[in-house]
């Protein structure tokens, strides 16, 4: 039976990128050694790692005064280093989730952070509005997709300071105006490609003015500086990754793959509300994630969650639990997700509502 993954991430990958990695460690480019065995300083990464950077430039249009890294730690290591780089006097954090939640958590350690709005008393179900974005902060930071609760922040904002976006779960599934931010940032286990690095888009201004000195591996200047090559990096999560955009160019780019999301978005947000089993747990719709899509049960087929989960792993349908914080059922339909997918999803959701 053929699997559809809805996994929230590590997730569904290009069938190109699965299949061209393998060949790559079986035997890279005919070469007689494995992509897992070749020296990070090889010619042949060389080119591994110029074209995956490249890559990343040409599918977000970002200008020549960015430079690009590939970092370990994810997302994660990236909460630490954003505050420790550019966190000199205060920062401002729009807190939308539970990622928002750990960066504000980071940045507390190294000087005052002003919240300038949260949902979190509403389990994070909407995008907070008409904040302020105070003029002495040293950045704003924000989430742009939040995968647990399934929101999105689908503009490029407007800031009076350099604004900082954790983009992990959304990066290359929309146009952006790279211009607007300072950073751009996050970890690649969702569009970019597997489990295993990180990566930054930072304007070369914003690194002007790093001045606290601070651990080698933890500066941002250590891997613009060099590459991404001052120590030994995730050689095979960036080949994937280099593979999967280079995938998402030969099917149309980042503006193609846009029109397809939301028109697989569109297609399962349009059943949950049709049918009488299920309601979103996002009621703005303008707020709502093309992503990650979380539903729950309507009150009164409460009862009947696990069986449908049953139900939809007998299609062949996996992933789709929500998260503990938020229940229910959380379809993620990153870019390599095919709208075969969606419709397997949307049939069963139909034939469980016809059998009860």
């Amino acid at each position: 039976m053929k699997k559809h993954n809805f996994n929230a991430g590590p997730s569904i990958l290009s069938q190109y990128a699965i299949e061209e990695t393998a060949k790559g460690v079986q035997n890279l480019n005919g070469s007689g050694l494995s992509v897992l065995e070749i020296s990070h300083r090889s010619k042949d990464f060389s080119a591994i790692m110029d074209e995956a950077t490249a890559l990343l430039r040409e599918l977000l249009d970002v200008p020549q005064d960015y430079s690009i890294a590939f970092i370990h730690g994810g997302a994660s290591m990236q909460f630490c280093m954003i505050p420790y780089n550019f966190l000199n006097k205060k920062a401002a954090y729009l807190d939308t989730g539970a990622w928002s939640s750990k960066a504000i958590k980071e940045a507390k350690i190294f000087g005052e952070v002003d919240v300038v709005a949260s949902s979190k008393e509403a389990v994070y179900n909407y995008i907070p509005k008409g904040w302020t974005i105070p003029a002495d902060a040293d950045y704003f930071h924000i989430t742009t997709n939040n995968t647990i609760y399934g929101t999105e922040i689908k503009t490029d904002i407007d800031s009076p300071v350099p604004l900082i976006a954790d983009t992990s779960s959304d990066i290359l599934s929309r146009p952006m105006d790279v211009s607007k931010y300072g950073l751009i940032y996050g970890g690649a286990q969702k569009n970019i490609g597997p489990a295993g690095v990180g990566f930054a888009i930072i304007k070369n201004e914003l690194l002007e003015k790093i001045v606290r000195p601070m651990p080698t591996m933890l500066s941002y200047k250590t891997y613009t500086e060099n590459g991404s090559l001052y120590n030994t990096p995730s050689c095979v999560s960036i080949y994937s990754a280099m593979l999967n955009m280079r995938w998402l160019k030969n099917t149309g780019g980042v503006s193609a793959i846009y029109k397809k999301n939301i028109e697989k978005s569109e297609l399962l947000y349009n059943e949950i509300n049709r049918n009488k089993l299920f309601k979103t747990t996002v009621a703005n719709e303008a707020d709502r994630s093309i992503m990650n899509v979380t539903f729950v049960m309507n009150d009164e087929y409460k009862e009947k969650e696990a069986d449908f989960m049953t139900y939809a792993t007998s299609k062949g349908i996996i992933g789709i639990k929500g998260h503990r914080s938020v229940g229910g059922y959380r379809a993620s339909i990153y870019n390599a997700m095919p709208i075969e997918s969606i419709q397997v999803l949307v049939d069963a959701m139909k034939e469980y509502e016809a059998k009860l």
